[in-house]
Parts: C-alpha cells; structure tokens; sequence
C-alpha cells in the first residue's frame, strides 16, 4: 500500500495476498497498526499531498488526482481533518515559510506517470534518451 499509494485500494486481492479472509485481514491490520487499511492508506495519500503541495509546482486538483483521491470534495474533506486546515491554507502557509523553489507541476506529473509503468526499465528510459539525442545531432 505503501508503494501503491495512488492506485485504487483492491482489499480483496491484498487480504489474499496476506493468506486471509478480507474480514480477518481488515480486523489484523487493525490490531496492528492501530487503523483500518482504508484509513492507512488515506494517511498516505495526505502525506504524500503534503509533499507535493509545499515542493511542486501543481493546483490542489492536480496533486488531488495524483494521490489516487477520485473527487476533490473528499481530498479536501480527509486533508483538513488530518492537517487542520484545507489544502490550499496549507500551501499558502508553507509558501511563507520560503523554502527550495516549487518543482514544476509537468515534471512531477510526467515522473509519477514514467514510474506507474511497471514495465518500463531504466535501460529502456536511457535507450529512449540516447535515441531523442542522437536524432538532434547528440552524443552522449
């Protein structure tokens, strides 16, 4: 869930995984971390906003969808119960604090895309680069 953060919470396919029932897992999650795997994962998706809210570039929407929340009604509802204040007072305030420059929203948008493809290697990504360079006249 930890790697998975962004994609739909599929409880069946994780409790079978785990070798349990889905009822069982969700009462030993809890037991164990003290949450229910839906509200552990929702902590997740927060903490990944907070990151990206205070270091990219990106509108409360678009960091929204790119922690796998599907309605921004509910990102906003979930964040400010956590953080105790809405997305956009939250960046706001840590825009104040200063800080290293914002990340430019098109790149973070197109690294987490690059690296929700599991099927993509490093040596494809550098084969690909190579290819764009030696087409401008490049070399490496």
């Amino acid at each position: 869930m930890d790697r998975a953060y962004a994609e739909p919470l599929d409880l069946e396919a994780i409790a079978q995984a785990a070798g349990y029932s889905r009822f069982h897992f969700i009462r030993a999650f809890r037991d164990a971390y003290g949450q229910t795997p839906r509200d552990y994962l929702s902590a997740r998706r927060v903490e990944r906003a907070r990151e990206l809210l205070r270091n990219a570039n990106l509108t409360v929407t678009e960091v929204c969808l790119l922690v796998g929340f599907s309605s921004l009604g509910s990102f906003s509802t979930r964040f400010k119960a956590e953080v105790r204040v809405s997305p956009s007072e939250y960046r706001a305030r840590e825009v104040r604090r200063g800080g290293p420059p914002p990340i430019p929203g098109c790149f973070v948008v197109m690294w987490s895309q690059a690296s929700a493809q599991s099927g993509r290697s490093r040596a494809t990504a550098r084969s690909v680069s190579s290819a764009t360079s030696e087409r401008k006249g490049e070399t490496r």
